[in-house]
């Protein structure tokens, strides 16, 4: 299934609240923010490994998650929020989707990483509550574009499975139906 990536920024932006101002302020605060997210990584890591239903997930791979889960914050506050980063995340979600992750531990896993991600801008920024405010209201924006565009991976994936069962129980071709719907549009 073909994904518009731009439209795709555009939709998760608008619900996340990711406006231009506070994806600049992402930029801004990172000097501040980046060198302490090895600690955040390892934190997320280490509670997850207390969920007992996330261990066969992690066994054996903690340290090359680790490694990606790191360069992946990093990006949120280096990169731009565009129709790329919605790419990379929608691959993420894809990734994901292929090792059978539920998607309830998509939502999960933000909530702990936000929870690291705010102690941090507060032990970093938090003598000045204007600044403070700012960075959590961008941190929790992007953090949000990323999981509903990661999410759509589920959602892409749970089409193609429907579709799946569709040709097999009417016996219907791949092709006929891509014609059909081909000829609907």
């Amino acid at each position: 299934m073909s994904q518009n990536f731009n439209e795709l920024i555009t939709y998760s932006k608008a619900f996340s609240g990711l406006t231009p101002e506070l994806e600049a302020h992402l930029k801004v605060i990172a000097p501040a923010i980046t060198p302490h997210l090895k600690r955040v990584t390892d934190s997320f890591y280490d509670q997850l490994a207390t969920i007992p239903v996330t261990e066969k997930f992690l066994s054996g791979r903690i340290e090359h998650l680790k490694s990606a889960h790191l360069r992946w914050l990093t990006e949120l506050f280096t990169l731009n929020v565009n129709a790329q980063f919605a790419e990379a995340m929608y691959k993420v979600g894809d990734i994901h989707v292929k090792v059978n992750l539920p998607v309830e531990f998509m939502a999960g896993a933000m909530t702990l990483i936000n929870n690291e991600l705010i102690k941090l801008v507060v032990e970093t920024l938090g003598n000045d509550n204007n600044e403070s405010i700012k960075a959590l209201q961008a941190i929790n924006a992007v953090t949000g574009v990323a999981l509903m565009i990661m999410q759509q991976s589920y959602q892409a994936s749970s089409l193609a499975e429907e579709l799946e069962k569709f040709l097999k129980i009417s016996g219907m071709s791949r092709t006929l139906f891509t014609n059909l719907a081909k000829a609907y549009n």
